[in-house]
C-alpha cells in the first residue's frame, strides 16, 4: 500500500479515530501491559460465554461478555479492570468499545475470573476488594490449570455490602443470579442447570447436537 492510498484511507469518512470523551479523557480499549494468558483461558472463556449467551438468548436485558476494559471512575483511566467474564442484568445495549460504569449505570451481577500464574494473587486479593466496593453481587475465581490456588474454585457473595466466602460442596456452587451451578469437573469449569438436570452445552456439543438432528431429518 503506497502513501497516497494510506492518505486516502485516513481521509475517508469511514475512518474514525477514537476521540477523547466529553470530559476530555480518552479511555483505551486495550492495555499493552496485559499479556495474553494462553489458549486454555481463552477456550474456557469462549465456552462459558457461548453457553451463557444461549441460555439467556430470550432475555434481552441480560448481557454476557468479558475481556473488556471496565472503567469505574470517570476521568481516571487508571481506575480500570478487565473481567474474564461478566454478566449484567438490566443493561439495554451492549457497549461497543469499553464499559464506562457512569454511563451504563449497571454493576455486573456476576463476575468470573480465571486465575493464572500472573493474576491469581490479584484475583483473590485486590479484585475482591474492588468488586466488593463496586457492588458486584457474586464473584467466582476458577483456576483452569489446577496449580495456582489452594482449591480450584472459590466463590463469594455480597451480603450487606461485604463479600462473604461460600463453601464449595462436591466441587459445585449455586449462583443465585444465574440460577445455575458452577461445577469444577476436575478438568474444567462447567455450568449446570438444576431445572433440566443437565450441563449447558459447549459450542462443540451444540455443533454435535445440530449435526445429529440434521442426520435424523
Amino acid at each position: 500500500m503506497n502513501h497516497q492510498v494510506i492518505s486516502n484511507v485516513l481521509k475517508s469518512p469511514k475512518f474514525r479515530p477514537e476521540l477523547p470523551d466529553e470530559d476530555g479523557v480518552y479511555y483505551p480499549d486495550t492495555d499493552e501491559t496485559v499479556m495474553p494468558e494462553g489458549v486454555l483461558h481463552f477456550l474456557l472463556s469462549v465456552r462459558l460465554v457461548s453457553a451463557l449467551l444461549a441460555f439467556f438468548s430470550t432475555g434481552n436485558d441480560v448481557k454476557v461478555f468479558g475481556n473488556v476494559m471496565f472503567y469505574y471512575e470517570k476521568g481516571n483511566v487508571k481506575k480500570v479492570v478487565s473481567p474474564d467474564v461478566m454478566i449484567c442484568f438490566g443493561l439495554e445495549t451492549m457497549p461497543v468499545r469499553v464499559y464506562k460504569l457512569w454511563e451504563e449505570k449497571v454493576v455486573p451481577a456476576v463476575v468470573i475470573e480465571f486465575a493464572s500464574e500472573s493474576t491469581w494473587f490479584k484475583d483473590v486479593s485486590t479484585k475482591i476488594a474492588l468488586y466488593q466496593k463496586l457492588g458486584v453481587g457474586e464473584y467466582f475465581v476458577f483456576d483452569p490449570e489446577y496449580k495456582n490456588l489452594p482449591q480450584p474454585l472459590v466463590a463469594f457473595r455480597l451480603i450487606d455490602g461485604v463479600f462473604v466466602e461460600r463453601e464449595i460442596v462436591d466441587n459445585r456452587i449455586y449462583c443465585d443470579a444465574l440460577k445455575l451451578e458452577l461445577v469444577d469437573t476436575g478438568e474444567t469449569l462447567r455450568l449446570f442447570d438444576p431445572k433440566t438436570n443437565e450441563f449447558l452445552m459447549t459450542p462443540e456439543e451444540m455443533a454435535a447436537e445440530l449435526a445429529r438432528l440434521k442426520q435424523q431429518n
